[in-house]
């Protein structure tokens, strides 16, 4: 009986397994070959350089910016998505008043709920022509054409938005303007994650809290959060390697899919520009290459040191 089992298990998981190892591993098994060659990606001529792709990725200077581009995305698109998504699912649920049936969310939580959860169904780039929109730097563009009207911005003066190359707290001003889509896009995916979560802690332990003196902000922050701390931290990780993409945003948005001026330059967008522009496959799988193995460190990193022991309730 079990070896019928075993048998049939296997010939169910057979054609699953072999097709991501052809269309999944097998790809990725070919870019570190590819990464060791000077392959031009229109010929079949290639020649083994070692590592020399790989040593030349410390010295390039677009790539150490686009590093650091990705790094600030890394710090800050996880940071406020998962503060502003908590911050709004303890609203929905606990941050409303108290009756005899218990506490309860603000009134209305259903429907922002569901408001605040719609830019999830929207793709990516439909978002960024969207915001494009509203970031002209024109008569024509939501944000000024509003302060135009009310007289706060002078019409042959607007705010140049994805042109400014001008940083902001040491930050290309861009970067900024950027992360603001990538926090509004993603928030509400998150508050309904954390609202999940929420849910699933008794609401005595808040009605015991309360009971004993503790306001809002310190049940927050002495009952919800710890209690949510392996679903922050999962979130943590999946924003993680959101910040390390960041590409139909800036190929959308930015001028010279990376301008103005390399401000917004990302690991993406040069990858794309060093294979596609420059013809350089070997070097850009080199790049594909660091930036996997730099996210799987990474993401190892995050689960180890949140990793505890569960906490039962």
């Amino acid at each position: 009986m079990r070896h019928g089992v075993a048998r049939f298990v296997t010939g169910f998981l057979a054609l699953p397994v072999g097709l991501y190892l052809f269309y999944v591993v097998w790809p990725f098994l070919q870019a570190a070959g590819y990464s060791l060659t000077d392959w031009g990606g229109y010929s079949d001529r290639q020649q083994f350089v070692g590592l020399d792709n790989y040593i030349r990725l410390f010295s390039d200077e677009l790539i150490r910016k686009a590093f650091w581009h990705n790094v600030f995305f890394l710090i800050t698109v996880p940071l406020f998505t998962i503060a502003l998504a908590l911050f709004l699912a303890f609203l929905l649920n606990v941050g409303g008043r108290e009756d005899k049936a218990g506490i309860r969310g603000v009134f209305g939580s259903g429907l922002y709920k569901v408001i605040f959860f719609f830019p999830q169904v929207l793709s990516l780039v439909v978002i960024a022509v969207m915001w494009q929109q509203i970031y002209r730097a024109d008569g024509q563009g939501l944000i000024n054409g509003m302060l135009m009207k009310i007289g706060l911005v002078n019409q042959d003066d607007p705010i140049t938005f994805m042109y400014d190359p001008e940083p902001f707290l040491g930050v290309p001003a861009v970067l900024w303007w950027l992360l603001l889509i990538a926090v509004w896009s993603g928030a509400g995916f998150y508050m309904v994650l954390f609202s999940a979560a929420m849910q699933s802690i008794p609401k005595d332990i808040y009605e015991a809290a309360i009971l004993d003196g503790a306001g809002r902000f310190h049940t927050f922050f002495r009952i919800t959060l710890p209690l949510l701390r392996d679903t922050v931290s999962v979130a943590w990780v999946y924003l993680g390697f959101i910040a390390l993409d960041m590409y139909a945003l800036v190929f959308v948005m930015t001028p010279s899919q990376g301008g103005p001026n390399h401000a917004s330059e990302i690991f993406a967008s040069v990858l794309n520009f060093t294979a596609f522009q420059k013809g350089q496959f070997g070097y850009a799988c080199a790049m594909g290459v660091a930036l996997a193995i730099f996210t799987i460190l990474l993401a190892a990193a995050q689960l180890r040191i949140t990793r505890r022991e569960r906490i039962e309730y």
